[in-house]
This record gives structure tokens, C-alpha cells and sequence, in this order.
């Protein structure tokens, strides 16, 4: 049997720091929900007060209530909008387990080892990475639910091992950051953080001071995540080995910097010379990977190097991530099968036929959108 882990926690800081950043999120939940609330109220007493006034015939004093009532309850209107923020829905093609038993085995196994309960709820995306979310059942309140999405790029970029690695990275975050009052801790900070987002996008005119107000909390936000990946990162290489985890971030890192730069470009020029394009990116993805990809020290240098210019990224750089690991970057040697032949096989016809329909419905998109721009340009010239 397969011996168990426990987190264990490489900083200090991360637990005092997602503490103080969940109480500052709640105290700014709490003020919206009280700020709503009195309007709420004053609405219902504007308009009580306006009814008193028409039955006591002074038609003056009627008009004042009501129109307080309105502006009162535009506000709370304005406020409850902001604040019921529900995080979004998983995204992707949600996969069964008996279409693939041997994919839930291995996230089934990776549980147990962690100590968690076993991820129910699967979703396959058109994306180059793999997230686990938690979700309220019932949009922003209610007991949280656990689902993982995973990019069918990203299981035909590694091998099966490397990719039991990334699953693991993932399900240590669970393990380490979301049991308990650590899931509603992350969940009351991601509900502060789309309030303040969608309260900029509702009033212009408060995006100023609200980024004034809030940048040194986005700042610790972006600290917390960071040190979050090492420590999953950390808990992942004690259940699959130091070094498969450093092959994994390589790997990854590298299969996605292909697919940015050369094959997705590539197949988006395709889609925009061509009225109806042939091709099938996401059908012939595991080809395109194989047949482009060069693994030479160079590209890993390059990698690398690009990795760690990004100062507000989410993520800490490649480099990092390999150093906290006590690594150095090495080439991984390249395997025959895919993680995505090993775990879906019997699916990526479909699979990629859902995300091609999705491709070509984009690429007919940004077709149109490009002749009615030329359109307008000669009408403007005219």
C-alpha cells in the first residue's frame, strides 16, 4: 500500500498571512453587507413615510420620500449586485468515471495519500494547465465543492508519470491550504477580490481609489499564491519523487512556451487565410507536439529565462520552483505514450471534436470581425 503524506508547512508566514488576509476580506464583506442592508431599510422606510405623507395630504413631502426611497433603493440595488459575486462555474466537458476508471483510480490513490476526500467532479478543458476549484453550492454560501479541471493539451504534452506528478500538485493544494477553514478562508478571500473587481467595472469612476485602497492587498494576495506553489509543490515531490516533480514543472513549462509560440500561431494563421478551414488542432494536438517539439538545452535556457521576468504572475518562475525544489534543469527524456493515451484514450475523438467545433466557431468569428473592421476602414476613407 501506497504510504500516506502529511503537509508540512515551509512557512511561517502562510498561515498568519492567509489568516489577515481572511479577516480583512470578511471585514470588507461586512461593511457591503451592512452598507446594503441600511439601504435596504431606508428604503422601506422612505417609502412607509411617502405612503403616510399622500394619506396626510401633504403631496410635498410625499415627493421628497419617494424620491429618497428611489435613490435608496437603486443603492442597495447598486450594492447587493456588487456583492453577490458568485464564483464561476467549472468550465470544460465534465467527465465521467467510467469512461475513465483508470484516471479516477490514480486521483483516488493521490487522495487517500493526502489525506483527502476524493475529487467527485472532473472537467476536461481546451487549456494548457489543470486547477482545482471549490465552489459554494449554492453561488456564494453553502458547502463548498471540489471539482479539477485538466487541459487536454496539457495531457498530450506529458507522460503519464509526469502528469501523475501535476495531479498530485494539485490535490496538495487541497491537502495543505483548503481542508476546513482553510477552504472557506480562500473562498471569503476570492469573494472579496471579484467584489472589488466588479464594483470597478459597475462605477468607473471608483476604479481610482479602489486600487489606491486595495494594492497592498492585492500584493499580499500575490505573496500568498506563491508561497501556496511551493508548498504544493513541496508536498507533491514527497508523494511522486523530487525529481519527476522538477521533470513535470520542466516539462510543462516548456510544452506550453511550443504551443504559445509556434503551434497555436500556426494554426490560427491557417484558420485566417482559409473561408473554411481543414484543419483539426485539437484532433492532430498530439501530433503537432510530437513532430514541433525540440528538446535541446537552449529551449530550457530560454524557458527559463522568460519565466522569470513575469513580476505579477501567479505563479513563481520555473527557476524558483526548481531551486525551492534543491534542483537543477535537466532535458526530460521524451516517451512514446501521453498521459492522454494512457488515462482518455477511448474520448479524444470526441474530445477533440467538441473543441474543434468550439476552434472553428472562434476562427469564423474573427473572420467576420475582420471584414467588418476593412469595410469600415474604406467607408471611413471614403
Amino acid at each position: 500500500m501506497a504510504r500516506s503524506v502529511r503537509p508540512r508547512r515551509l512557512f511561517a508566514l502562510r498561515s498568519k498571512l492567509a489568516r489577515r488576509l481572511t479577516f480583512g476580506a470578511a471585514a470588507g464583506l461586512g461593511l457591503l453587507c451592512v452598507l446594503t442592508l441600511a439601504s435596504a431599510t431606508l428604503t422601506l422606510h422612505a417609502l412607509g413615510s411617502s405612503w403616510a405623507a399622500i394619506n396626510a395630504g401633504l403631496p410635498i413631502f410625499a415627493g421628497m420620500w419617494s424620491l429618497l426611497a428611489v435613490l435608496a433603493g437603486l443603492a442597495s440595488g447598486g450594492l447587493a449586485g456588487i456583492l453577490l459575486s458568485a464564483p464561476p462555474r467549472a468550465e470544460g466537458i465534465r467527465l465521467p468515471r467510467r469512461a475513465a476508471e483508470d484516471l479516477f483510480a490514480l486521483l483516488d490513490n493521490t487522495a487517500v495519500r493526502l489525506g483527502i476526500e476524493p475529487v467527485r467532479q472532473v472537467f476536461v478543458t481546451d487549456h494548457m494547465n489543470a486547477h482545482v476549484a471549490q465552489r459554494p453550492r449554492w453561488g456564494c454560501v453553502g458547502p463548498l465543492q471540489t471539482c479539477l479541471m485538466i487541459g487536454l493539451p496539457l495531457a498530450h504534452s506529458l507522460s503519464p508519470a509526469q502528469f501523475g506528478a501535476v495531479l498530485a500538485h494539485e490535490l496538495a493544494h487541497l491537502s495543505a491550504q483548503r481542508l476546513g477553514w482553510g477552504g472557506v478562508g480562500a473562498h471569503l478571500r476570492a469573494w472579496w477580490m471579484r467584489t472589488v473587481d466588479r464594483a470597478a467595472d459597475r462605477f468607473p469612476w471608483l476604479e481610482v481609489p479602489l486600487e489606491r485602497m486595495t494594492q497592498r492587498y492585492c500584493i499580499a494576495m500575490l505573496r500568498l499564491a506563491r508561497i501556496e506553489e511551493f508548498e504544493a509543490d513541496a508536498l507533491a515531490a514527497s508523494l511522486v519523487g523530487r525529481g519527476l516533480m522538477g521533470d513535470a514543472l520542466v516539462e510543462v513549462g516548456l510544452k506550453a512556451r511550443f504551443l504559445e509560440r509556434d503551434f497555436w500561431p500556426q494554426v490560427d494563421a491557417h484558420g485566417a487565410r482559409r473561408r473554411r478551414p481543414r484543419l483539426r488542432p485539437y484532433r492532430d494536438l498530439a501530433l503537432g507536439v510530437e513532430a514541433g517539439f525540440t528538446r535541446t538545452v537552449s529551449e530550457h535556457a530560454v524557458a527559463l529565462e522568460e519565466a522569470g521576468g513575469e513580476r505579477f504572475a501567479l505563479h513563481p518562475s520555473l527557476h524558483q520552483r526548481l531551486s525551492a525544489l534543491g534542483l537543477r534543469c535537466r532535458v526530460p527524456e521524451g516517451e512514446a505514450v501521453s498521459a492522454a493515451d494512457r488515462y482518455l484514450a477511448p474520448l479524444l475523438p470526441s474530445l477533440a471534436w467538441v473543441f474543434d467545433c468550439a476552434w472553428w466557431h472562434a476562427a469564423s468569428e474573427n473572420r467576420r470581425q475582420r471584414r467588418s473592421r476593412a469595410r469600415y476602414e474604406m467607408v471611413r476613407e471614403d
